[in-house]
C-alpha cells in the first residue's frame, strides 16, 4: 500500500504593499492552500490573485478564517459570543468561496488560522460556531484541525468530512499541543529538521516532541506556514524528503 499525504500551506497573508510570504514559489511546492480571508492579514486583491496562482497550479483551494485581528495576525485570543463567531467565520468563509468561483474553481476546505485554531483544538464552544458556520455554507467543505480535537468532533457532529493535520514547521510538546510561539524552539527553521519531521508523520506517525518524547501525531495533511522565514526552501526539502521515503504527496481530492 501507498503512503499519501497532502501538503498545505497558509498563504495569501500579505496586505496592500505589505508583503508576506513568498506565495508565488511556495504554492507549486505544495497541494493544498489555505487562503487568509481578510480578518487576520489579506485584501481583496491579494485574496484573487492568491486564488489565481492555487488555481493555476492545481492546488486545492481552502479558506483560512480567523479572528478579527489585523494587528496581532490573528494570533491574539478572543472571546466572542457564538452567534458572533459564528458569523465571521460565515462571512469570511462565503467571501472566499465566492472569489474561488468567480476565478472558475470551487472551496475544498476550511481551515481556522493562529488562535482561533488553537482555541477550537480544545474548546467546543469555539468549534461548534466554526463547524456550524461552515456546514451552512456548504456540507461537502471539508474541515482541517488538530487530530483527535474538539474542532474536528464538532466537524463530524455536523456532517463534514474532516482532516486531521500535523505540522512540519512547528514544535511539539509532549501533550501534543504544538509549542507556543512565545517560547524558543517553537518554529523548525532548519530545512532538513522539518523535513525530518515531515517523514516521520507521513510514514510513522510520530514526532519528537520538544522534551525529546516520542509522542503519536496521525494525520492526512502536513502544514507549512508562508509566513515562517525560509518557508519555500523548507517545502522543497519535505518534498525532496517525503519522495524519497516513498510517500506520495497528492491532494485530499487527487
Amino acid at each position: 500500500m501507498v503512503t499519501r499525504i497532502d501538503l498545505n500551506a497558509d498563504v495569501g497573508e500579505s496586505l496592500g504593499p505589505w508583503p508576506m510570504g513568498a506565495d508565488e514559489a511556495l504554492i507549486p511546492l505544495v497541494t493544498s492552500v489555505n487562503v487568509a480571508c481578510g480578518f487576520h492579514a489579506g485584501d481583496p486583491l491579494t485574496i484573487r490573485r492568491t486564488v489565481r496562482l492555487a488555481l493555476d497550479a492545481g492546488v486545492a483551494v481552502g479558506a483560512h478564517p480567523g479572528y478579527p485581528d489585523l494587528i496581532g495576525f490573528g494570533r491574539r485570543d478572543m472571546d466572542l459570543a457564538d452567534d458572533e463567531l459564528e458569523a465571521a467565520v460565515l462571512y469570511q468563509v462565503a467571501a472566499l468561496a465566492g472569489v474561488v468561483r468567480a476565478e472558475g474553481g470551487r472551496l475544498a476546505h476550511v481551515k481556522p488560522h493562529g488562535a482561533l485554531y488553537n482555541r477550537a483544538a480544545t474548546d467546543p464552544g469555539v468549534a461548534v460556531p466554526i463547524a456550524r458556520a461552515v456546514a451552512s455554507l456548504d456540507p461537502e467543505l471539508r474541515l482541517v484541525g488538530p487530530p483527535g480535537s474538539a474542532l474536528l468532533v464538532a466537524g463530524i457532529a455536523a456532517g463534514l468530512a474532516c482532516v486531521a493535520e500535523g505540522f512540519a514547521d512547528r514544535a511539539y510538546e509532549a501533550d501534543g499541543r504544538l509549542r507556543s510561539r512565545l517560547l524558543p524552539g517553537a518554529l523548525l527553521h532548519d530545512p532538513d529538521r522539518a523535513a525530518a519531521q515531515a517523514v516521520g508523520i507521513a510514514r510513522d506517525s510520530r514526532v519528537t516532541a520538544f522534551d525529546g518524547t516520542i509522542i503519536s501525531v496521525s494525520a492526512a495533511t502536513l502544514c507549512i506556514h508562508g509566513d515562517t522565514p525560509g518557508a519555500v526552501a523548507i517545502a522543497a526539502a519535505v518534498r525532496d524528503a517525503l519522495a524519497t521515503a516513498g510517500v506520495e504527496v497528492r491532494r485530499p481530492d487527487g
